[in-house]
């Protein structure tokens, strides 16, 4: 198929690589062209209207809510020209009412749109093995499928559109948790001489461990150690961005959530103290080794 990517961070490169590979004829297009070329075997469309046009099934991959209303309504935006009988499948991390919004904007231009935030990291996506999360009308979610199936390991179709994002923030919040707990634990540890690849290595062994250290247990190992995380696939900046976003969507249906509300002060001291642009396991090696106030 002819698609279209708008986005191309971490995430959105990986996608179009793992795209390409299955085959497709993709065309990206992001707000800093640098980061478009340096994606290999995609060509590149000089605007968002120009990536519509050319595309039978355009993905978004945005920042946040702003980016996203710039991108698809902006003077140039992927709903510019005409897209009707098009399909659009928004990849983006933001709050269910702007995902509702888009959607209907969409709509009013003639063209289909499905959300489907993913979890997982770059790794995941290059092979193909997301989560994806569907709002989306029945009809609409079937089309995007046979897409998504090249991206993703499993598909939940949640609801109508908002619900996906609803799902996003349910599976990323214990995440989000657990790596301040994990920093909290290796802080309780560090009274004990066991070498850092050997205590991840335990940790990673227990019941209490999440599925996550399968792959950043030895990056986490190194920083203890004072080195390298490695390859970062999720940043600081992006987990408070998810946290923040969380507590609003909360705030409007009445719940409280007290963990992921101290969780983010963690955060903003992490990114305060070392950088938003870190891995994000890198909150458990600062807390791990932070001294006492």
């Amino acid at each position: 198929m002819k698609l279209g990517i708008a986005g191309i961070g971490k995430m959105g490169a990986a996608i179009t690589a793992r795209l390409i590979e299955a085959g497709h004829d993709v065309t990206v297009w992001n707000r800093t062209p640098e980061k478009a070329k340096a994606v290999s075997g995609a060509k590149i469309a000089a605007s968002p209207m120009e990536l519509a046009l050319n595309s039978e099934v355009v993905i978004s991959i945005l920042t946040d809510a702003a980016a996203q209303d710039t991108v698809y309504n902006g003077p140039s935006g992927l709903l510019r020209g005409n897209v009707t009988g098009k399909l659009f499948i928004d990849m983006s991390t933001v709050l269910p009412a702007a995902e509702a919004a888009l959607a209907g904007a969409v709509r009013a231009k003639g063209a289909a749109f499905v959300e489907c935030p993913v979890g997982g990291s770059t790794g995941p996506a290059r092979q193909g093995k997301l989560i994806g999360l569907i709002g989306a009308e029945p009809a609409d979610a079937a089309r995007a499928r046979p897409i998504l199936e090249q991206l993703c390991r499993r598909l939940e179709h949640a609801g109508p559109v908002g619900s996906g994002s609803v799902l996003k923030f349910t599976i990323n919040l214990p995440l989000m948790v657990y790596w301040q707990a994990l920093g909290e634990a290796l802080a309780m540890a560090r009274s004990v001489a066991t070498d850092p690849d050997r205590l991840m290595d335990l940790l990673s062994d227990t019941s209490g461990a999440a599925s996550v250290l399968k792959v950043r247990a030895p990056g986490i190992a190194s920083m203890l150690k004072g080195g390298s995380a490695g390859s970062v696939t999720f940043d600081v900046d992006s987990g408070i961005k998810d946290m923040q976003s969380m507590l609003a969507e909360a705030k409007s249906r009445g719940i409280e959530l007290p963990l992921v509300e101290r969780t983010l002060d963690c955060y903003q001291e992490t990114r305060q103290q070392r950088s938003g642009n870190a891995e994000i396991s890198t909150v458990s090696v600062y807390w791990a080794n932070r001294a006492r106030q």
